[in-house]
């Protein structure tokens, strides 16, 4: 692992930490924007987001993040370990973690439209309507679902906005999908399930659009999308995993606690 891309929020203080870093770097790995091994973001969670996009989630690079936004849940090197994670890096002191990513295919009449994310993708009716879809694991029907919309994360976005939904936190090494209901409706009329279930990665979750609602806008890690005359979704964990460096003392626990528990 020699050659390395930094990729830096465009603010001063990540800009400041990638003049640090890249003077750290120097003389010990060289810095190219070709054929790099190691992609590094320097920011919050976006900024490790927009890595992973601007690199098409690349399964033969290394991924790792400097903090330098505010929860960075995604991030695990803070600013004042640099010195400390250049020598990690040089002495090869350092563990490698793959993690899931989803694939996602929207079937439209005439088209379809494909695309990867890290974190979720959540499905609402185009105008902010009642959604109504028939979900199917494997084909099998698993609801009718009527209610806002429905959040579809992985494993390493469950503590991402799956949480603000009521979704559980799963382990990020975990290969995994969680159906997430966004304000469910629960009455005479309709039976929705009001928590969320956890699929595993062989499983693929299908989403199919009433006939009625075709028009859904899709966010992806964030992003919204719309499309019109959706037949259907289909989303599963993708065969390709990318590959996060760890420090070796990186363990998920206590960075749940430390991001969420402690002041």
């Amino acid at each position: 692992m020699r050659k390395i891309k930094l990729f830096s929020n465009n603010n001063d203080k990540s800009k400041s930490i990638e003049n640090l870093l890249e003077s750290k770097l120097k003389g010990k790995f060289i810095i190219s924007n070709d054929n790099y091994d190691l992609a590094i973001a320097i920011g919050g969670d976006g900024a490790f987001l927009r890595m992973l996009k601007n690199t098409n989630f690349d399964k033969n690079i290394y991924y790792i993040g400097i903090n330098t936004g505010t929860l960075g849940f995604l991030q695990e090197i803070k600013p004042k370990q640099i010195d400390e994670f250049v020598e990690r890096l040089e002495n090869q002191d350092y563990k490698v973690e793959e993690i899931s990513i989803q694939k996602t295919i929207i079937y439209m009449q005439n088209e379809k439209y494909e695309f990867y994310s890290l974190n979720e993708i959540v499905i609402r009716e185009k105008e902010l309507n009642t959604l109504i879809t028939d979900i199917k694991v494997d084909n099998v029907e698993l609801e009718k679902f009527v209610g806002d919309g429905i959040l579809i994360s992985t494993s390493v976005g469950s503590t991402a906005y799956n949480l603000s939904f009521g979704g559980s936190i799963v382990y990020n090494t975990l290969h995994t999908l969680q159906i997430t209901p966004i304000a469910p409706l629960n009455n005479r009329a309709y039976r929705n399930l009001l928590n969320s279930i956890v699929v595993p990665e062989d499983k693929l979750i299908t989403i199919i659009l009433n006939e009625e609602k075709q028009n859904v806008i899709v966010t992806i890690d964030g992003e919204n999308k719309t499309f019109e005359n959706v037949i259907k979704i289909e989303t599963s964990v993708s065969e390709d995993k990318i590959k996060c460096i760890r420090m070796n003392d990186y363990d998920f626990i206590s960075v749940v606690n430390e991001k969420f528990l402690k002041d």
